[in-house]
């Protein structure tokens, strides 16, 4: 569970846009995009071999 502690006279915007970019590095929205939906180990596998095609080209 991603945490924040806010400073002493830190705006509540500021400290929920640090929260919000936290949560972006550590990868948490992607994860629970990813788990919204079912998704076959099939489709998972190609979607890796994909990725993995296109990394190498870049």
């Amino acid at each position: 569970m991603s945490r924040i502690e806010i400073g002493q006279g830190e705006s509540l915007e500021k400290a929920l846009r640090r929260f919000k970019k936290k949560i972006e590095r550590e990868g948490i929205l992607k994860q629970l995009k990813a788990r919204k939906h079912y998704e076959k180990p099939s489709e998972i596998k190609r979607k890796k071999i994909r990725a993995s095609k296109s990394s190498k080209f870049k």
